[in-house]
């Protein structure tokens, strides 16, 4: 019988607060005006190093990749919603009713045209490869049609990016969550609703990141790849997650979010916990969570691991390893799998 630990987490739940006016907020490139005050239109963005206005509040927007759809859902606004894509998991649980009155319109990337038949006023990403020219359009194209983008600023924060490669300069922060939950609801005038959900993420981060863990504990977080598994590197999702919990990544000293490491390094940092994704998407031989623990478990070499031989696994979906809405949730299992290996 395998003990994995780490399977808690709380569920994301869409907020459904009525966002009331106060005083108006005036418009302005750059920063996101804090607090509840009702957005005063038209509201100019400088998003990820574009500048995007807003005449309204969308009504009729398209997110293109699950993490991005999560966050309008968890904004309560699947009624201005007209079409989803790029899913990799099931939705979380306490999205799904509103996630069922939402189009799908591809599993995995749309084509423009499909994105177009929509009537979007408003096309979201929370990834670099959806806004290239090769899987559905620049947002320079958008543009061009009159339709809006917002891009996660994950994607771009302490970033350079070049098409579809992202190469980050700064280590992913947590805040960066904070900023585009509060940037959305701006966009659509719920700063209410924005409010609540982030003082909701902020109260759960506390609790799971309280209490300290001596002396630090190292972890290893293994995406996907049997002959030379990606391992997360410094900058993205894992490594904040690291951070937060008071935990070392043995791999924190290499700069790509998921570089590819030999077997020898692994085995050699020796970690305290693995982190295993179990995709849902399984495309290559070590996508699935039962291939991994099956490697782990019956090769000479990782089979000697302290992780191995004490089963100190801490399983996250293929979501829960991106930025997202998911990221707290993934604190929380890290936390919890880190207190039950001590």
């Amino acid at each position: 019988m395998v003990s994995v630990l780490g399977l808690v987490g709380g569920l994301v739940v869409g907020l459904v607060g009525c966002g009331g006016p106060s005083d108006d907020v005036e418009s302005g490139v750059g920063a996101v005006p804090t607090g509840t005050g009702a957005t005063s239109y038209p509201f100019t963005l400088d998003n990820c190093g574009v500048e995007v206005t807003f005449e309204r509040a969308p009504s009729r927007a398209v997110s293109l990749y699950q993490a991005s759809t999560e966050i309008l859902l968890s904004l309560g606004l699947a009624d201005r919603m007209v079409g989803t894509s790029t899913w990799f998991d099931p939705v979380l649980p306490g999205l799904a009713a509103g996630n069922a009155e939402v189009p799908r319109l591809a599993d995995n990337d749309p084509s423009l045209e499909t994105v177009l038949a929509t009537e979007p006023d408003l096309v979201t990403s929370a990834s670099a490869h959806t806004f290239t020219p090769a899987v559905v359009a620049e947002r320079a194209r958008f543009a061009q049609l009159g339709i809006p983008t917002y891009q996660s600023p994950s994607v771009c924060a302490g970033a350079e990016v070049e098409g579809e490669t992202v190469t980050r300069t700064e280590p992913l922060a947590i805040d960066t969550l904070f900023q585009e939950i509060g940037e959305l609801a701006r966009i659509f005038d719920v700063q209410e609703r924005g409010a609540q959900l982030v003082d909701e993420l902020k109260g759960r981060l506390a609790a799971a990141t309280t209490a300290p863990v001596e002396p630090t504990p190292t972890v290893a977080f293994w995406f996907s790849g049997i002959k030379a598994p990606y391992m997360a590197g410094c900058c993205s999702a894992p490594g904040m997650y690291a951070r937060a919990v008071g935990a070392r990544n043995v791999f924190a000293e290499q700069r790509e979010d998921w570089p590819e490491i030999n077997w020898e390094a692994v085995v050699a940092a020796d970690p305290d916990v693995l982190v295993l994704a179990d995709l849902s998407r399984q495309r290559v031989d070590g996508d699935a969570l039962a291939t991994k623990i099956a490697f782990l478990e019956s090769n000479p070499a990782t089979s000697r691991m302290r992780a191995v031989q004490d089963k100190r696994y801490v399983v996250m979906t293929g979501s829960e390893l991106d930025p997202g809405i998911r990221e707290i949730d993934a604190i929380e299992k890290l936390a919890a799998g880190l207190a039950a290996a001590r």
